[in-house]
């Protein structure tokens, strides 16, 4: 239990600006961050937190669940620093501009944004606000605060499946540094990932929304991890970020078409 509460301090640095005491990073300091993979979605549910707990108020207060909800997506964007917007930004130039393997890995590498990711970064947090304020605006705010938690730990278990479903596409990056996870990381935390985000959608859609949850990231996911298979040969950190942000929101969607 202590080493899965280290993992989960070592993880939340990793994946957010939250301080994280030093006392979590003693001892193995050069060990790879892939050895905490496991507790991504325990991560993901810190990182959320505090989104989740700002939109239960506002919506409790009587905000308009629009506004509440972009309030609540602009805070997570600065506890994450916006990381896994810019890795599903860095992706849309690369892929929708590069004409061969190294040319995309060229342009997802250059930190100047394109048209391409500016209208995927559009896009996305459209997708997110309109979403979870479908589903704030039909339920109550416990429950919207819920759904905001549940797809934020759910989309941190598949980034781990894309990270293991692939070799890194560069040998220098974020994602080769980190190192390949385990299997064994992988399965805890698809499986605590699976277990944390029912436990906390059930009350938003039910089963059936349970189920659109599910089969709609994981196809999503699938589809995200074959085409990087197929342009770039592998995975990076920008691919791995750009997993989380296309299964959350289709986790999203499938649970404001039950709400």
């Amino acid at each position: 239990m202590n080493n899965l509460i280290v993992d989960t301090a070592r993880s939340v640095a990793f994946l957010s600006r939250i301080p994280v005491a030093d006392r979590y990073f003693a001892g193995d300091k050069n060990q790879p961050m892939a050895h905490c993979v496991r507790a991504y979605g325990f991560a993901g549910a810190i990182i959320a937190l505090p989104s989740a707990l700002l939109l239960f108020c506002l919506l409790m207060l009587g905000l308009d669940a629009l506004l509440a909800v972009a309030l609540a997506v602009v805070l997570q964007l600065l506890a994450t620093g916006a990381l896994h917007e810019d890795g599903l930004a860095d992706c849309a130039d690369g892929f929708g501009g590069g004409r061969n393997r190294q040319r995309v890995l060229d342009i997802m590498k250059d930190s100047t944004i394109g048209v391409y990711g500016g209208i995927a970064l559009i896009m996305a947090l459209l997708l997110r606000v309109l979403a979870l304020a479908a589903i704030a605006g039909s339920t109550h705010a416990l429950v919207a605060a819920l759904a905001l938690l549940s797809v934020a730990i759910l989309s941190r278990g598949f980034m781990v499946w894309h990270w293991t479903s692939l070799r890194a596409a560069k040998s220098d990056g974020v994602a080769a540094t980190a190192g390949q996870p385990e299997r064994e990381a992988m399965v805890f935390a698809v499986a605590s990932s699976l277990v944390l985000a029912i436990v906390l959608a059930l009350p938003v859609a039910g089963w059936a929304g349970i189920a659109s949850m599910l089969v709609l990231p994981a196809g999503a996911g699938i589809l995200w991890t074959r085409r990087c298979r197929a342009r770039i040969e592998g995975h990076t950190g920008d691919t791995i970020g750009a997993c989380q942000q296309v299964c959350e929101i289709a986790s999203l969607l499938g649970l404001a078409v039950w709400c």
